[in-house]
């Protein structure tokens, strides 16, 4: 199989658990991208987020899929596909999780709208829900997001609840399921999980990206490290988990690499993309 494009997820893949990305794995993007391999980033993250992170890598012309597949686009101005939670939702969804002790956070492709949360642990929200950003994605926080709602319509793709206790998680989880049958759930760390519309997903997102490439998922390299990335590392013709995966994950996995601090992007370019290139030229 000759593999056409290569997928990566951000956090905890791309980046290091310190949030840089090694010298080693720019050069590995540039060199399957030299090599005529479509190179995308696919991630829960807003667009705006994972465009900074795209230009870092020099994926400037790239298709990037955010929100967890619910916006799909190179330009925010030019989506080539988006879902959006309803704005009836999207008040569903608030008068829900202000029920719990959570911080709740809008994402909207161009901005972002979220609850003051009075709690010891609001500076671990604000880390958790990548809030400091603002020169490049405005923030804006009331009081009240239900008050808010009155006021101003949203349909943002996605909405970001990072709870303190486990438990309170999972009962607002089963509420929101069980009242909103037109929205997905999407969980990503212990305490934190991700509302889109019905249907999405990283793995969907790639299908359609494919389709408008002219490139299946059969030649498709997927690279993920959480939970959320099962579906597109099952699906794709070589699905790769990172080392700092989670057991399950690597089980699912064709081929398991090294970890984010261990340069386990480069690595795994090393052992497939020049390997492939190889046997290209020797054809």
């Amino acid at each position: 199989m000759v593999y056409k494009l290569l997928a990566l997820d951000i956090d905890g893949t791309l980046l290091r658990s310190n949030h840089k990305i090694d010298k080693e794995t720019k050069d590995a993007i540039s060199y399957v991208q030299e090599k005529g391999v479509y190179v995308t980033l696919t991630t829960s993250r807003n667009f705006a987020s994972a465009k900074k992170i795209a230009k870092a890598v020099k994926l400037d012309e790239a298709i990037l899929i955010t929100h967890s597949g619910a916006f799909i686009a190179e330009q925010v101005k030019e989506p080539i596909h988006e879902e959006r939670i309803s704005n009836k939702d999207v008040r569903e969804v608030v008068k829900i999780l202000e029920e719990f002790d959570c911080h709740i956070r809008i994402i909207h492709e161009r901005l972002a709208v979220g609850n003051r949360v009075k709690h010891n642990h609001y500076l671990s929200a604000k880390m958790t829900l990548g809030i400091g950003d603002p020169l490049f994605y405005p923030v804006n926080f009331v009081e009240t997001l239900s008050d808010y709602l009155e006021k101003k319509e949203l349909s943002p793709p996605k909405i970001d609840a990072h709870f303190f206790h486990e438990q309170e998680r999972e009962e607002a989880r089963r509420l929101l399921e069980e009242r909103i049958p037109s929205i997905s759930v999407v969980r990503s760390t212990k305490c934190n999980f991700g509302i889109v519309p019905k249907g999405v997903s990283k793995a969907k997102g790639l299908r359609l990206l494919g389709d408008k490439l002219g490139i299946s998922v059969d030649q498709m390299v997927v690279i993920g490290d959480a939970d959320c990335d099962a579906e597109m590392i099952r699906q794709a013709g070589l699905g790769v988990a990172m080392g700092n995966a989670s057991y399950e994950l690597k089980r699912l996995a064709d081929w398991v690499t090294r970890s984010n601090d261990q340069q386990g992007v480069s690595y795994m370019v090393k052992e497939v993309f020049r390997r492939q290139m190889r046997v290209q030229l020797k054809r």
